[in-house]
């Protein structure tokens, strides 16, 4: 099963959309912040990212950079 991982502030929004993806049948994975988004980015190495770039603690600009940065996870 391919793996999403959606980075939403607003719990609403990342709420509705995972259930969205989930009937699609994809495994959804949720973070809220740019620091959590690249612990679980690095650690589950998902299929795809769905990234909002007005993040709390972490922008979505500088999680992209750090991911692209990154051999584990520029592929993405």
């Amino acid at each position: 099963m391919k793996s999403i991982l959606l980075v939403e502030d607003s719990r609403f929004l990342r709420m509705a959309i995972e259930q969205v993806l989930v009937r699609a049948g994809y495994k959804v994975l949720t973070a809220s912040d740019g620091e959590e988004a690249l612990r679980i980015a690095y650690s589950r190495i998902p299929h795809l990212i769905v990234l909002d770039m007005l993040l709390p603690k972490l922008g979505g600009p500088e999680v992209l950079q750090a991911l692209k940065g990154s051999a584990l996870t520029a592929h993405i």
